[in-house]
């Protein structure tokens, strides 16, 4: 039969804490002896990671059996010798005590490996490649301080360019607002802006004078293009509204209804008659010119569509947005090809080179680089400029600048990443220093001027330094040691 049940003693419950501090003072019970002390020398593993040491220092190193030094001396002064295939040992003397080990046939060449023999022919100790050599008679502590033979490879980060220096040689007054946008005639007479006070104007590129005031917007203006097959320029606003201005009436012919929140970027298609929107509902909105039908509506982004480009060629759309991604876009049927996900901030500005397959995007984090049509990464620009930057332009001659909410105005040079100039705006007479930022830059076509709109309500133009040399703003380049890969 089987015995009464045991009673089980009550288990009193305990809190986390307490239960943390009892595995605590166990620890320290059983450590606390040898606590702050080091583990004894073994001397067995030290001998085993040194000899690894020496193993993967020397490789390239090895001793030659049976040569004398005095006939590598000789042959390395014997002009014969030189003539012949180029001798792999370094005869290298050690100090005074080590004569009697010479005299009892002791070795003292080093030979180089064959992954560190020169390809040319060479005399000895004249090698192309800058090499430190150690004697082999040196202390055994002195020789693991070095490295025997160096190989020094080149960096093979392109050298950028010179490029003179950008100074700014004219401020324009005339806006009541912040200027937010600015677009360039293909025929490089005029450019047109674009102001929070509600208004278009536009100048006249040698003198900088208004030619004429256009309004029709009810809230500020953050796009323009002007389309160099129509006489027709295209703005769009904060208050949802995307016209079409007919440049011979001055006035507006034509307006694009569908945003549902404000417009941030616009730009024309190169070859084909189609307009680009993207704005603050996440979308990004293609429209016939002609009939004012939208096409498509590019879904995708999960925040503001703030920056647009287009191309003849696949991918025709590409479009950066404040959730981070670069989104490449199929024209024909409306959809993603691809999303570039390097970014960790808004990619508020980026700029196609006007020659290369490649672009150029810009967040809070980083500048980076991408080739096109494929999009895939090629390098950061090798600065931060530390700021949002608002926008970004390039020219035909690898200049891009970029333009920080902080007024900083960055030039770089495309094809290296240098950064050669860091020009800082001045705000106009009145203003605050807090808006010195740049919302808009854009060469003009020729690629010498350069315009920015800023929030001290004036545009400002800058052109090249012609007085500059390479001796007077020298190149100061030192190549990248570690590339960071995102």
């Amino acid at each position: 039969m089987p015995g009464p049940p045991l009673e089980m003693e009550p288990v009193e419950p305990q809190s986390l804490k307490k239960l943390s501090l009892k595995s605590l003072k166990r620890a320290l019970d059983l450590f606390s002896p040898s606590h702050g002390q080091f583990a004894a020398p073994d001397s067995e593993s030290k001998k085993i990671r040194l000899s690894h040491k020496i193993n993967v220092e020397y490789s390239g190193i090895k001793t030659a059996p049976g040569q004398p030094l005095k006939q590598v001396n000789s042959c390395v002064a014997d002009d014969k010798c030189r003539g012949s295939a180029p001798s792999s040992a370094l005869a290298l003397t050690g100090p005074a005590d080590s004569r009697d080990s010479q005299k009892e046939g002791t070795q003292n060449a080093l030979v180089v490996g064959p992954s560190l023999q020169p390809k040319t022919q060479n005399n000895v100790g004249t090698s192309s490649k800058g090499t430190a050599m150690v004697s082999a008679s040196a202390p055994f502590s002195e020789r693991l301080t070095t490295s025997a033979i160096i190989e020094r490879i080149p960096s093979k980060w392109p050298r950028p360019v010179w490029h003179r220096p950008w100074k700014n040689y004219r401020v324009i007054s005339g806006h009541l607002g912040w200027v937010r946008s600015v677009a360039f005639d293909p025929s490089n007479n005029w450019f047109c802006t674009g102001s929070a006070d509600r208004t278009i104007k536009i100048w006249d590129v040698a003198s900088g004078r208004l030619k004429l005031t256009l309004t029709g917007h009810i809230e500020q203006i953050r796009g323009l293009a002007v389309s160099s097959k129509h006489t027709y320029m295209f703005s769009a606003g904060d208050d949802k509204q995307v016209k079409c201005w007919d440049l011979e009436q001055n006035k507006v012919i034509r307006s694009y209804h569908g945003h549902l929140s404000g417009v941030y970027c616009l730009a024309l298609h190169p070859t084909i008659d189609i307009l680009l929107t993207g704005g603050r509902d996440s979308v990004c909105r293609v429209w016939d010119i002609r009939t004012k039908m939208q096409i498509f509506a590019l879904s995708g982004h999960d925040n503001t569509v703030c920056s647009v480009f287009t191309r003849p060629t696949d991918p025709q759309v590409v479009t950066g947005s404040h959730d981070t991604t670069i989104k490449f876009w199929d024209l024909r049927y409306g959809k993603t090809m691809s999303t570039l996900t390097h970014h960790k901030k808004s990619v508020r500005a980026m700029a196609p080179h006007p020659k290369e397959h490649s672009f150029s995007s810009a967040s809070a984090d980083n500048i980076k680089k991408f080739s096109l049509p494929k999009g895939e990464f090629l390098h950061n620009m090798l600065s931060q400029q530390k700021t949002i930057i608002n926008t970004m332009a390039v020219n035909e001659d690898g200049v891009m600048a970029t333009g920080g909410d902080n007024g900083s105005l960055w030039f770089w040079d495309w094809r290296s990443g240098h950064n050669f100039q860091q020009a800082h705006t001045i705000v106009q007479p009145g203003s605050l220093d807090s808006e010195a930022g740049i919302y808009a830059l854009s060469y003009d076509v020729t690629g010498t001027r350069l315009v920015s709109c800023e929030a001290d309500k004036t545009i400002k133009m800058w052109k090249e330094d012609e007085t500059a040399t390479e001796q007077t703003h020298p190149l100061n380049f030192k190549p990248p040691k570690d590339i960071r890969r995102f």
